[in-house]
């Protein structure tokens, strides 16, 4: 191939899209081909954590051998299940978790902060299990966890104290260590909606417990154990962006250059912002690989 060929094929290569925005492109918009030998399929999965068994999802990748791995944490009370955004992982390849946590949803159990914690641990522990990652095809070096709202908190508290994952994403985090810092009033009432789904408590056992964990349990107090690992922060208009553009520029003051931003006009839930959302996400995961 002549000088002038290579020249033109660059240039073409480097106007078309490329290889990881087009896989991420198909991941959300298209199947993939079937995999007969190994297909894509789901399991329900069973959790041990501290003498309850919470219900688990795990939406497992087609093909042979093992695969990265998403575990989403949900928010409070965790309306939003973010299960479009699990099924467009397992499109791309990787596997997808998703659980609540005791005392939510039917699980057994009370519900509390420092409970959901424990069972961020407690699903950790469970994927990262040599025979469970036999079992569902995980690759237990290459897990990333993403939380939502509460769940943000849930990542950020996960991933200061793994640092074998691999990466975090937040989604419109809610960094509850400051919000239990708040007025107490103000945190009772932000507490009362979605108690149908949350069993063992009240919205003022639940300020209580922020109040007494707002010191250790704030984003700043996390940060330093976060500077090596990649960060996802994607905020929204929701009155929480404060949340996560002030973690971000903790960790890049910590030293951390692997902190990626993206804010998006919309509300808490994504709700008119899901393929932007999903896309995002993706393409962050992708870069990780």
């Amino acid at each position: 191939m002549n000088p002038r060929t290579i020249a033109i094929a660059l240039l073409l290569f480097a106007s078309s899209p490329s290889l990881a925005q087009s896989s991420v492109a198909q991941a959300i918009a298209q199947d993939p081909p079937r995999d007969n030998a190994n297909p894509a399929r789901m399991e329900v999965l069973h959790i041990p954590t501290h003498g309850n068994i919470i219900n688990g999802v795990a939406y497992l990748a087609a093909g042979s051998g093992a695969h990265p791995t998403v575990v989403f944490f949900h928010g409070l009370p965790g309306n939003e299940k973010n299960q479009d955004l699990a099924q467009a992982v397992r499109r791309a390849g990787w596997n997808a978790v998703v659980f609540s946590y005791r005392g939510s949803w039917g699980n057994p159990g009370k519900f509390s902060f420092a409970g959901n914690l424990e069972d961020a641990n407690a699903v950790l522990a469970f994927v990262e299990d040599p025979a469970n990652a036999r079992k569902y095809g995980i690759d237990a070096k290459r897990v990333v966890v993403v939380g939502h709202s509460m769940g943000g908190w849930v990542a950020v508290q996960a991933a200061a104290h793994h640092p074998e994952l691999i990466g975090t994403a937040l989604i419109s985090a809610a960094d509850m260590g400051r919000i239990g810092a708040m007025p107490r009033e103000q945190v009772v009432a932000g507490m009362r909606d979605g108690m149908e789904s949350l069993a063992g408590t009240t919205p003022e056992r639940m300020a209580n417990e922020l109040a007494t964990g707002s010191a250790r349990w704030n984003f700043d107090a996390a940060a330093p154990r976060l500077a090596r690992m990649p960060v996802l922060v994607l905020t929204s208009d929701d009155g929480f962006a404060m949340f996560g553009d002030g973690l971000a520029a903790k960790l890049q003051a910590e030293g951390n250059a692997r902190v990626a931003t993206l804010h998006r006009a919309t509300d808490h839930s994504w709700s008119d912002s899901r393929i932007a959302l999903a896309t995002k996400l993706l393409e962050w995961l992708q870069a990780l690989r």
